[in-house]
């Protein structure tokens, strides 16, 4: 056995965020629409039957034990199966966008092909909800509705638009933003025909922009030109464009 597979690792949006709860376990229960991207982290996927994982990130510090694309991998992987497994991170880290989850997603996909497993999309998406609730619409490789704690998927038909995404130079963890005391964990759910009205709160942005004024700069100076938004906790800021060369504009 010795097959390569590239494919793109896609980044997402989230075009709103509502927090509705907090479970007993500690995961917080939302509302959201995921935006898959046409743009994310290169990698490629080389199956052999060596039994080794072999992850070739470069200008990743983060430890094999806690790498997402390894531990996916690991779920899958059983007798002989090996790969090497290449990641050209496009996706910053800590911005918002699902890098670490996307990575996870692509990774059951490949070796789940390559290595000749025949599990379905929903048998992965159950694996990938063990490593993270943004696993699973990555899995599923289209925009959609989520609830629950973002595994309760609905797709969705979004208009082709363009997004500029701003990166702040900051870094927001997750865990710290949903474990902030002042983060609104009692929003009311709201049905799909509101959000397509234009409902795009993102419960998370009060907590982050006084966390981190980098933040907050960004979402002011894009306000400028567009409806500026935070994607999931940041730290990530974005609007939507119609023509691609109002967007290209507005970049320069």
């Amino acid at each position: 056995m010795n097959r390569i597979l590239a494919l793109i690792s896609p980044a997402k949006l989230n075009l709103f965020l509502h927090i509705t709860g907090r479970r007993a376990d500690g995961y917080h229960t939302l509302q959201t629409v995921f935006q898959l991207l046409d743009w994310g982290d290169r990698m490629t996927f080389a199956a052999d039957d060596s039994g080794a994982l072999r992850l070739d990130m470069p200008g990743s510090d983060i430890a094999p034990a806690d790498n997402l694309i390894l531990r996916a991998a690991r779920l899958l992987q059983r007798g002989t199966l090996g790969a090497t497994i290449t990641c050209d991170k496009q996706i910053p880290m800590g911005g918002g966008l699902g890098g670490g989850s996307s990575n996870a997603a692509s990774t059951l996909l490949a070796l789940n092909r390559l290595w000749g497993l025949d599990m379905s999309t929903a048998a992965l998406q159950s694996l990938g909800a063990t490593l993270g609730a943004d696993v699973p619409v990555f899995v599923a490789g289209h925009s959609a509705w989520a609830e629950g704690i973002g595994e309760v998927l609905t797709p969705v038909e979004l208009p082709d638009t363009w997004y500029l995404v701003l990166k702040p130079r900051c870094a927001v963890p997750t865990a710290e933003i949903f474990s902030d005391r002042e983060l609104t964990r009692d929003s009311l759910p709201i049905t799909m025909a509101a959000f397509f009205q234009g409902v795009h709160r993102n419960d998370c942005q009060p907590v982050v922009v006084a966390r981190y004024p980098e933040t907050g700069d960004a979402l002011d100076w894009l306000g400028q030109f567009a409806e500026p938004r935070l994607t999931g906790t940041g730290s990530c800021v974005f609007a939507a464009f119609g023509p691609r060369e109002q967007a290209l504009a507005v970049q320069q």
